[in-house]
């Protein structure tokens, strides 16, 4: 799970695969597997990478 996390850079799309209806998010920063991401419908929310693997959106 945390290998494709660790690609995820601030400005780079992704959706919460538990949380659809929180929309598309943009990464704000991944340090230490603790990702801060703004989602469109949740706001800044900030997700334990060795818990969650995020998908990434290439076309928001």
């Amino acid at each position: 799970m945390t290998d494709l996390n660790a690609i995820l850079a601030p400005g780079m799309y992704v959706r919460h695969p538990d949380f659809p209806d929180w929309g598309v998010g943009q990464v704000q920063s991944n340090i230490g597997g603790k990702i801060t991401v703004n989602f469109q419908e949740q706001g800044k929310v900030v997700i334990d990478g060795t818990r969650i693997a995020l998908t990434p959106v290439f076309d928001p």
